[in-house]
């Protein structure tokens, strides 16, 4: 147990950069905090004193606000940052090196005895919010995004998102990659090119990728066309984004009137009007 203790103490230095030393693990984080109790908690729910590690639980969720009931298992090297709300079941089952964020919940969804709560595989992290309910189980390496609520088996390396949680599936298709290129050529590091989310946004992004890609293709069969009627017709590469945008600028600049051909002409002395004359 206190070799699981040390590994506790030291991996929050891998997974935390804001933390300096072990004095300060000690006295000022909850996760690790709750942990602890929950490992004497485990010892004495091991050897049936049920009662009295239900004791020890409760006083840990009161001073960090993480309830972790003494009959789980967990591994090696487990790592709750922030921990606040963070919940986790009786029959709950935890590998080693999984990270968990403040606000997981890993619940039942039935009334029955046996095992009703989750199994996290080695390295799994779990983000804010998320909820992952009832007996499945999250492979090894998968990701969980903050808010997302797990109710089926996720596979090995997956990343989940979403309620209910579906899998994001990379999009290594020969479009992605042509919507890579067709942003690198005019200078654009999309949103909808380097992220895999599904979003509004990018979903736009990509259709003005995939525009700009077939405009410049029709220009070519244009170009090759005048070719071959014996015009003389350079390839015209795309402007980059900071050039079109510095372009645009001049284009209105000098399309806006001088500030003399607004101003009405001035009366020469001596002049009278024809007002005036009458």
């Amino acid at each position: 147990m206190f070799a699981k203790i040390k590994e506790d103490i030291y991996c929050v230095f891998d997974r935390d950069p804001a933390s300096r030393n072990v004095f300060e693990i000690l006295t000022t984080y909850p996760g690790t905090h709750a942990l602890l109790i929950y490992r004497l908690a485990n010892f004495l729910w091991c050897r049936k004193l049920k009662w009295l590690a239900r004791a020890f639980s409760y006083v840990g969720r009161w001073f960090t606000g993480i309830e972790i009931h003494p009959g789980a298992t967990i591994g090696r090297r487990f790592f709750i940052d922030h921990g606040t709300g963070v919940v986790i079941g009786e029959t709950a089952e935890i590998g080693d090196d999984v990270t968990l964020y403040h606000g997981v919940t890993l619940g039942g969804t039935t009334w029955q005895k046996g095992k009703r709560h989750p199994t996290l595989c080695d390295n799994v992290v779990v983000g804010a919010g998320a909820k992952i309910l009832g007996p499945l189980t999250v492979g090894a390496n998968a990701r969980v995004g903050s808010n997302a609520v797990v109710l089926k088996d996720v596979p090995p390396g997956a990343t989940m998102v979403g309620i209910p949680a579906r899998q994001v599936k990379r999009d290594k298709s020969d479009v992605a990659l042509r919507r890579q290129q067709t942003a690198s050529k005019i200078g654009f590091d999309a949103y909808g090119v380097t992220e895999d989310m599904p979003d509004p946004m990018a979903d736009a992004v990509n259709q003005l990728l995939d525009h700009i890609h077939e405009t410049d293709k029709r220009f070519e069969e244009m170009r090759c066309a005048l070719k071959k009627l014996g015009e003389h017709v350079d390839s015209v590469k795309p402007l980059k984004m900071n050039d079109w945008m510095e372009q645009c600028r001049r284009d209105a600049e000098a399309a806006e009137p001088s500030a003399a051909e607004h101003m009405p002409a001035a009366e020469m002395p001596g002049e009278k009007t024809a007002a005036t004359d009458r």
